[in-house]
């Protein structure tokens, strides 16, 4: 029987090979991630925990588990075909439910709930969700450690998440975020919540509070690097030493959370130790002279078996599938000179913006004509949207640059004999106004939504193989005391010779 059972398991991450294989990498590239390496042996650990009460439990044996197998090697299937890999990879802990419950019974799978939602924690977070993620947290970081720096007098000066001191600028970038302690630290705090025998308010509190827990650490390192660049100099902000204070902050929050859970442990038990709330212990062993009844096969198991070993037998013979990269003109060959006597001056983005943006092609010119502020355009194309880089909206990434969102709203701009919807924002820094249009091409769609972006990623991933697009932007800025129409009526008039031209670069 346990042979056999392994054996499932095994057939199962052959299905899933190639989402496990991408969701490993990421686990070695990304540091955010690296805890992952950790989260089947820790669940793998507290199934075994369970052994003793598995062993008591009656095999109520189910059918209906196969539905979760059905469902679970679907998603999988999806996932391939759409090379979204996340979907599969939600899809492998659906399977491995489906099974335990052909194996054990829904009451045996209740048991071990609590171990397999925590397996779930190992998938990383979709790519558009950890990236506005992270740049809300650098936000945050920024400003609490410039207030922390200007409480100890640190003459400094904060736009957006550039930390200005002077004679050195901190960027506050994805690694010092505090994603990289958040989510360790947030798996860190589940799996302390399962293993604390407390009522379920403390649990909750001790998984809640590593939000903040994070943030304030991550703030107070990141004042601790300005205070050190501001004594010292900028070496102090780069190399080893900006790696251990990362280290040692995360050891520190990991220490408070044991502080914090020995705290709770006291609230209606002075007398309470952390030791004794804190369930570690083996199972029991197996009585002396206990007598042993071994369970026979069920056939839902048998049948759970045999249709992920199918699944491994088409995956294994079927044909690599690599998405359609559809032919296109490249930026470079892009016109400098427009209709309407605009003339363009091509841009360049740091290098490290490029790398993190992960574009295929990107477009960035600065056009002016006499007599008119400038337009700048900038479009980023994707030549597939599924492995992780998609097209970035505007919406998060503009409160980085320092600049505030006053006004936004979805607008009809009036072109010849036609409309074209955009995204309408005003943004503001330092008295200065800005106006900014931005939409998605994707695959021969004007979309404005994001979440229709995201549908149609999907869709268009399945039905026709594809996954291409790009996000389109234009922004001029205001003049002291012009009218916002002014501005629009611009933005008009340039996007009546611009779209036309963007249709070669940006395949239907």
């Amino acid at each position: 029987m346990r042979g056999l059972a392994a054996l499932s398991v095994l057939l199962t991450v052959a299905a899933f090979f190639p989402a496990l294989r991408f969701m490993m990498s990421t686990w070695g590239q990304v540091e955010e991630y690296s805890y992952g390496y950790f989260v089947p042996l820790v669940t793998a650990y507290l199934i075994w925990q369970l052994g003793g009460q598995l062993r008591e439990r009656d095999c109520a044996v189910t059918w209906s588990g196969l539905w979760l197998v059905v469902l679970g090697l679907l998603m999988g299937a999806v996932g391939s075909v759409s090379a979204i890999r996340v979907i599969s990879q939600y899809g492998f802990v659906v399977t491995l439910v489906g099974l335990a419950a052909c194996w054990m019974g829904w009451l045996s799978v209740r048991l071990m709930a609590a171990p397999l939602a925590i397996l779930a924690l190992m998938i990383p977070l979709p790519q558009f969700l950890l990236r506005e993620m992270s740049e809300r947290l650098e936000l945050m970081s920024s400003q609490l450690g410039v207030a922390v720096l200007r409480a100890l007098d640190v003459s400094v000066y904060l736009e957006g998440n550039v930390i200005d001191l002077g004679n050195y600028k901190l960027q506050v970038v994805e690694a010092c975020s505090g994603l990289r302690y958040l989510l360790p630290l947030l798996v860190l705090g589940v799996i302390a919540a399962y293993l604390f025998r407390a009522a379920a308010w403390k649990r909750i509190v001790l998984v809640v509070s590593t939000l903040p827990m994070t943030l304030l650490m991550n703030s107070l390192r990141i004042a601790l690097i300005g205070v050190t660049v501001d004594r010292w100099g900028i070496e102090m902000a780069e190399g080893l030493l900006h790696e251990f204070e990362g280290f040692t902050m995360f050891m520190m929050c990991t220490a408070l959370l044991a502080v914090e859970m020995a705290v709770l442990a006291r609230i209606g038990d002075p007398n309470a130790s952390l030791r004794s709330t804190f369930g570690l212990e083996p199972p029991p062993p197996i009585p002396a002279g206990a007598r042993i009844a071994y369970r026979s096969v069920p056939l839902s198991a048998v049948a759970g078996t045999a249709l992920v070993g199918l699944a491994s037998l088409i995956l294994l013979i079927a044909p690599s599938h690599d998405q359609i990269r559809p032919q296109r003109q490249t930026f470079a060959q892009f016109p400098l000179t427009l209709p309407g006597g605009w003339e363009g001056r091509t841009d360049v983005l740091e290098p490290d913006v490029a790398s993190w943006l992960a574009v295929d092609d990107y477009l960035l010119v600065n056009y002016g004509r006499a007599g008119e502020p400038p337009i700048n355009l900038y479009s980023a194309y994707y030549a597939t949207q599924s492995g992780g880089a998609s097209a970035h909206s505007p919406r998060t990434c503009i409160p980085g640059g320092g600049w505030a969102i006053t006004a936004i709203q979805q607008r009809a701009v009036a072109l010849r004999g036609a409309s074209l919807p955009v995204n309408r924002a005003m943004i503001e820094r330092d008295g200065q106004r800005q106006l900014v249009y931005y939409w998605f091409e994707e695959r021969g769609r004007h979309l404005v939504d994001e979440l229709q972006v995201k549908w149609y990623i999907l869709y268009d991933g399945v039905a026709r193989n594809r996954s291409d697009g790009a996000l389109v932007r234009l922004v001029t800025p205001l003049r002291p005391n012009e009218p916002e129409d002014a501005a629009d009526r611009r933005l008009a008039r340039f996007l009546e010779n611009v779209q036309p031209r963007l249709r070669p670069y940006l395949p239907d």
